[in-house]
């Protein structure tokens, strides 16, 4: 399992416009949890959204909302579809686990992404996400509904899932510095997302 792990960033990047199509014309069943987070963020927040894919619909939805969206996902060819549909937000090709940008935003997504790390990958994220949190500031992101490993598929291809369990996710927040304010197991109204909603502490 761990080598189809390191075969997440490949997978996308082959996939990336068969990937685009299905999402656009999936229905959007997920959305009442972007409806959270946008209904406690100010207009005009920054917003970081990790492994953003091609923007749509969610990143498209920020902007236009008003939001400003940084958008970070390690396949070229979801960065060239988002600049080409919205220029006027900011979109890097980089690995999540990695990034430094050296500023801080009022919202953070890990959205249908987070959830493709490996186990220790996925506990090195919380303090990345405390580094790019302003204070205070939104995270959201979704996970598998108990500790384990999974194989899923797109289009033929193996496709890793990994998750930590409940009481691992809330003390990593906690140690990062974050309140979890709204999580729901396996979600009937959002495709059946296991899905968190913290926010970090004001100073």
């Amino acid at each position: 399992m761990t080598d189809l792990s390191d075969r997440i960033i490949t997978h996308y990047e082959r996939h990336a416009l068969a990937w685009d199509a299905d999402r656009r014309n999936a229905g959007w069943n997920d959305k009442r949890w972007l409806d959270q987070f946008v209904g406690a963020l100010p207009h005009g927040a920054a917003i970081l959204d990790l492994g953003c894919g091609a923007g749509v619909p969610i990143a498209r939805h920020l902007a236009e909302a008003g939001f400003r969206v940084t958008g970070v996902d390690a396949s070229p060819t979801f960065i060239s579809l988002c600049r080409s549909r919205m220029p006027d937000q900011e979109w890097i090709v980089a690995d999540m686990r990695s990034i430094s940008l050296g500023k801080r935003f009022d919202g953070v997504l890990a959205w249908d992404s987070f959830f493709h790390l490996k186990p220790d990958d996925q506990r090195k994220m919380f303090p990345l996400f405390a580094e790019h949190a302003s204070a205070p500031a939104l995270l959201m992101f979704n996970t598998g509904p108990a500790y384990g490993e999974a194989i899923g598929s797109y289009r033929g291809d193996p496709l890793y899932h990994a998750s930590l369990d409940a009481a691992e996710y809330r003390a990593l927040l906690a140690a990062a510095g974050f309140e979890v304010i709204a999580h729901a197991v396996e979600d009937p109204l959002a495709g059946g997302r296991t899905a968190w909603l913290a926010r970090s502490a004001a100073t």
